[in-house]
């Protein structure tokens, strides 16, 4: 039995457009922002909102990835493929693709708490509403009430036939 689709590929490019828009109303002014995204499906969601950023907007945007042992974060510190200098002083926008708990958007942000930074938004394609750290999302692509037994995937490769589907 498949499992049932919730965005297809066509909604899921509408989500990502409509988040890069709300990000770039949300740092008119800016000159540059720092879109980080957490290894995976978080990194391909940050590669996609910066592609359309860098067309419909004048804001440098500078993009980095996050890498995180998501079952035990604080078995090791997270590594990253930035600079301090790349975010320094900058608006940084955190990006995943499912948010569950918060747990994995919560440790991410540790790389950030040494460093002075204008300020941090986050983004999601899907929230599910189970959170248990204190995160707030501030650009949604689809909230989603689910039970705590339901999973959620995004698939987001191969382009063009992306899907987000409960499990």
């Amino acid at each position: 039995m498949d499992s049932p689709e919730i965005l297809n590929a066509r909604q899921i490019a509408q989500k990502l457009n409509r988040i890069s828009y709300q990000i770039y109303e949300h740092h008119l002014g800016e000159k540059e922002i720092f879109i980080a995204g957490i290894d995976g499906n978080g990194y391909l969601i940050a590669k996609r909102i910066t592609e359309i950023l860098k067309k419909i907007s004048p804001i440098q945007i500078k993009l980095g990835k996050i890498k995180i042992n998501k079952s035990s974060p604080l078995a090791e510190a997270p590594k990253i493929d930035f600079r301090e200098s790349d975010f320094k002083n900058k608006s940084i926008v955190l990006t995943d693709d499912v948010l569950n708990t918060g747990k994995t958007l919560f440790f991410a942000l540790k790389v950030f708490l040494d460093t002075p930074v204008k300020r941090i938004s986050t983004a999601v394609l899907v929230d599910r509403s189970h959170t248990v750290y204190p995160i707030k999302i501030d650009f949604v692509g689809l909230s989603l009430s689910t039970t705590l037994q339901e999973h959620i995937s995004a698939e987001l490769e191969p382009k063009g036939k992306e899907k987000v589907v409960l499990v």
